[in-house]
């Protein structure tokens, strides 16, 4: 998936077309087929994450947690069409809470993915670039950001997230706690780097040892992915 798409993060969802870099014509006719989600093929095998995410673990997270989210949203998204088309009633309230959770977690599993790599191959070590220098000057080093953002991933209530956003108002890098998949979200925010705290994410490998899952996810990280996302976004990509 094109880091341009990812950087959007909750603004434009994950799986569906960048419709701004499409000439004229060709931006007319996607806005005017309907778009529905799909599961985005992971950039790695499924053994490639292991000792720290092993191929069954990572296989049920990919094609049945994230297939859910998926498809029950492309299902409310019928739903709604369909309402529309006939003129019945919905639940609003209800049906857009759904709709929110099932989006977030296509949106945000599908950010995980693309900011994993193997260990030594494009996953461990510590962020440079921007990025680095970003984190250096707003934590003061690698170290203070790596212990907040654990924290915030240890910490999060049921199941939830960790993420490193970016404040374009304030230039600053700033770690985020996702509650579900859509619970305190700093609207606009875009993400860089997120980390899924859900036990279905780490039971097969870790039990309930959610910190042990943590402690891993730093071996796997892709911190070049990160900074692609970063410096995408201060280019202008991203408005």
């Amino acid at each position: 998936m094109p880091s341009d798409v990812l950087v959007r993060s909750l603004v434009l969802p994950a799986g569906s077309r960048h419709r701004e870099s499409l000439p004229g014509k060709g931006r007319k006719q996607a806005m005017d087929k309907p778009h529905f989600y799909s599961l985005p093929k992971l950039p790695y095998g499924y053994k490639e994450l292991a000792p720290f995410m092993s191929e069954e673990q990572l296989q049920l997270h990919h094609e049945k947690h994230h297939q859910a989210y998926v498809t029950g949203a492309n299902a409310l998204l019928e739903k709604l069409e369909q309402a529309r088309k006939a003129g019945g009633d919905l639940d609003m309230k209800a049906t857009l809470k759904e709709l929110s959770f099932h989006i977030g977690g296509h949106v945000l599993h599908s950010l995980f993915w693309a900011n994993l790599a193997p260990a030594g191959k494009g996953g461990g070590g510590k962020p440079a670039g921007v990025l680095g220098a970003a984190i250096d000057k707003e934590f003061g080093g690698y170290e203070r950001f790596q212990k907040e953002f654990t924290q915030a991933a240890v910490s999060a209530e049921g199941s939830g997230w960790a993420a490193l956003t970016f404040c374009q108002l304030t230039n600053r890098p700033i770690v985020m706690q996702i509650e579900k998949h859509s619970v305190n979200v700093y609207p606009q925010f875009p993400i860089l780097l997120v980390l899924d705290v859900w036990e279905h994410a780490y039971y097969l490998d870790y039990r309930n040892l959610r910190a042990k899952f943590v402690e891993a996810f730093w071996n796997i990280a892709d911190w070049d992915a990160a900074n692609r996302r970063l410096s995408t976004l201060l280019k202008g990509g991203v408005k």
